[in-house]
């Protein structure tokens, strides 16, 4: 008996020792040749964590590229920055009586002074939004909400502000990481496991009429990229930045992310974003929201029949974790 067990013990750490293995890329060092700035392993941690509440950890960080520039990790975010205003919840399950059955009772919670004026004599437009995982929101340049989970678990929002048409929308959108530069967070037995992210959105106006969704006519541009395992596996077209040949079965402790620095009025109505490239839609299956209350609570926002609002992102929903949306609401 003795001799069984002692087979069995060994027998269990060569399948847990099979198991990490597998789900730890192996990194290639090969030449890049792209416009980004290049990081390898793991940054520093500077803030431990801005929601603690939170199922994971939500940290920021830095880390140096091997051009010696500074990036801020998971991306420079205005979470703690009291001028930008924190967008109304559609379903929080950390607010009391915030995790709302459907689209009439959160609407119904509203208070008027969350409406944010772009416009003194403009319209109120109403922004439903599920955002996997974080986002900030401009309207002709204005804050108008951010999200006020950053990371897990998931939430839904309702962003509210006056505007006259035409007005264009900029969003940034984090996928977050609990590892931070190397673009994963750990689930199951895996510590590299590589998530994804997604951005939804329904416009209403003060009728009630659908004046904008989420679809391919809005332009999407990734600004970091990771893990990487080999910098060979990516390309450019254009402006479009590729990560189509990466592997994305698991990251490791030294992959590599790949960033490009952001321009500074990008949120603004004027800044051209024609050579951006559109966004890609993605399905509810592929985002992995099918089991999510903070979705399926709103489907006739987000699946409405005539007005079916897209999850969009760059090219990679994996691999591209910090992403900038745009789109002119005519």
């Amino acid at each position: 008996m003795a001799n069984s067990h002692f087979l069995r013990l060994i027998i269990l750490s060569f399948l847990t020792a099979f198991v990490a293995c597998s789900e730890t890329a192996t990194v290639t060092n090969s030449a890049y040749s792209g416009t980004g700035s290049v990081t390898q392993g793991a940054g520093t941690t500077t803030t431990a964590n801005l929601f603690p509440s939170g199922v994971r950890v939500a940290a920021l960080g830095t880390i140096t590229s091997t051009d010696g520039k500074t990036w801020a990790l998971p991306a420079d975010v205005n979470f703690t920055n009291s001028s930008f205003p924190f967008a109304s919840d559609l379903y929080n399950s950390y607010v009391s009586g915030h995790s709302y059955a459907n689209t009439a009772a959160a609407t119904a919670a509203l208070s008027s002074n969350n409406i944010v004026t772009v416009d003194a004599d403009g319209e109120v437009f109403t922004a439903y939004i599920f955002g996997d995982n974080y986002f900030e929101m401009y309207v002709n340049g204005i804050p108008v909400g951010k999200d006020s989970v950053p990371y897990t678990d998931f939430n839904s929002c309702i962003v509210r502000f006056k505007a006259k048409k035409p007005f264009t929308v900029a969003v940034k959108c984090v996928d977050w990481e609990e590892n931070l530069g190397l673009g994963t967070e750990k689930q199951g037995s895996s510590s590299n496991y590589i998530g994804d992210g997604g951005f939804v959105m329904h416009i209403k106006n003060a009728s009630g009429s659908t004046v904008g969704i989420t679809d391919n006519s809005w332009r999407a541009q990734t600004y970091y990229i990771a893990p990487i395992s080999d910098l060979a596996c990516l390309s450019e077209s254009g402006n479009a930045r590729l990560s189509s040949n990466c592997t994305t079965s698991a990251g490791a402790s030294n992959s590599y992310g790949i960033h490009w620095a952001i321009p500074t009025n990008w949120f603004s109505s004027t800044f051209d974003d024609a050579n951006w490239p559109v966004a890609t839609t993605f399905s509810n299956g592929t985002v992995g929201v099918d089991n999510k209350s903070s979705y399926t609570n709103f489907t006739d926002l987000f699946d409405n029949a005539s007005k079916d609002a897209a999850f969009i992102w760059s090219s990679n929903l994996k691999l591209d974790n910090l992403v900038l949306l745009r789109k002119k609401i005519e």
